[in-house]
């Protein structure tokens, strides 16, 4: 039996290499995620640090940690701190002098599938965790994040920059807070382009983790415009399960691949609806953003059920994950959250195998 005194560094970070971090796929010594360890009389004390706040897999590498340490010689005691620091995708954004770590954009190829419900809850969600969070609205054409998080107006501008609004934790900036609520948005394409980029330079986002970007249904000038002046860290698809929400679902996504912008994954709204049996009602077809993943050949990142309470939520602008947070909507919510998270980072930790996307002219 080892003594108390010389449990030895060496052996706990032996113990902590044979700990994986499930999504990169490498142990926590080699990831670096180890930091702070402290010996005392066999107590052991130590960070992980994890990289992102919304880890979905926090819980398990937690308790193999503690497992692992536990086994060496000599050791009566593990406390472990769980933190994070979001890693940067490296994309320049020079340009426009963002600290912003990881841009998501949130899209779909037609309106009302529930692409701001997503955009907004996720946000949320992140911020939920930890992480600083901006959430651009760049739905030109019917900018509804301002209801959804219940805010209808800006602080006032500070040294001749924008400040963005905040609810429930994060930041936010929405064309809707420009112009009157009944006045029309009528946009040619070189305004959108101005108008768009004023929403990147000209607001004061301070250092973010993420800026999730609601973008405007289709493939128009407001796609193209964003991911030319904001380098994307990767976005997200979403569609509804029928088969006519999904032929334009793809010509969305293939938007996003002609741009050299990774796609995340798609998700699917409006997936069932669980009868009071427990059994579920596919309302609108079954399976379509499964077939959409498969035939794209991108992560099917999950499917949300058909819920009144998520109108209500985005209409009393209260989302769904504030208001109802134990719900089956809002656990699908924060899986697909967590799962972009995780995916943000694979992508960021591994990016050798990504190519760097700059687009500006």
């Amino acid at each position: 039996m080892t003594d108390h005194n010389q449990t030895s560094q060496e052996a706990i970070l032996a113990a902590l290499s044979k700990v994986q971090e499930p999504e990169l796929h490498k142990d926590l010594v080699t990831l670096n995620m180890i930091q702070d360890l402290t010996i005392d009389n066999g107590k052991v004390s130590f960070t992980v640090m994890l990289t992102t706040p919304a880890c979905p897999l926090k819980s398990r590498i937690e308790r193999e940690a503690r497992e692992a340490v536990m086994s060496v010689p000599g050791v009566t005691q593990v406390d472990i701190k769980m933190d994070a620091n979001v890693p940067s995708d490296g994309r320049s954004r020079g340009l426009l002098d963002l600290p912003i770590r990881n841009a998501i954009a949130v899209g779909s190829g037609k309106g009302g599938v529930g692409k701001s419900t997503v955009a907004v809850n996720v946000a949320v969600v992140l911020a939920q965790s930890g992480a600083r969070v901006g959430l651009l609205d760049a739905d030109i054409y019917g900018p509804n994040v301002p209801t959804m998080m219940g805010v209808d107006h800006l602080p006032q501008p500070k040294d001749q920059k924008l400040i963005p609004a905040e609810a429930y934790g994060v930041k936010i900036m929405s064309i809707g807070f420009l112009v009157k609520p009944d006045q029309p948005l009528i946009w040619r394409g070189p305004m959108l382009h101005s108008a768009i980029r004023q929403f990147l330079t000209d607001v004061a986002w301070g250092e973010l983790d993420y800026l999730i970007v609601d973008l405007p249904p289709g493939t128009g000038d407001a796609a193209l415009s964003l991911a030319q002046s904001l380098p994307l860290s990767g976005s997200v698809i979403v569609t509804l399960p029928q088969q006519v929400s999904l032929e334009d679902a793809r010509r969305g996504l293939e938007m996003f691949r002609q741009l050299e912008i990774s796609v995340l994954g798609v998700v699917e709204n409006m997936s069932f609806l669980e009868l009071p049996d427990g059994t579920r009602m596919d309302i609108f077809g079954g399976g379509g953003g499964q077939k959409l993943a498969d035939q794209a050949g991108v992560p099917y990142i999950g499917g949300i059920p058909i819920d009144p309470i998520v109108r209500a939520g985005g209409d009393n602008g209260v989302p769904v994950v504030v208001s109802y947070p134990d719900s089956p909507v809002s656990k699908a919510l924060r899986a697909i959250a967590e799962d972009i998270a995780a995916k943000i980072s694979v992508a960021a930790m591994n990016q050798g195998n990504f190519i760097p996307i700059n687009l500006i002219g």
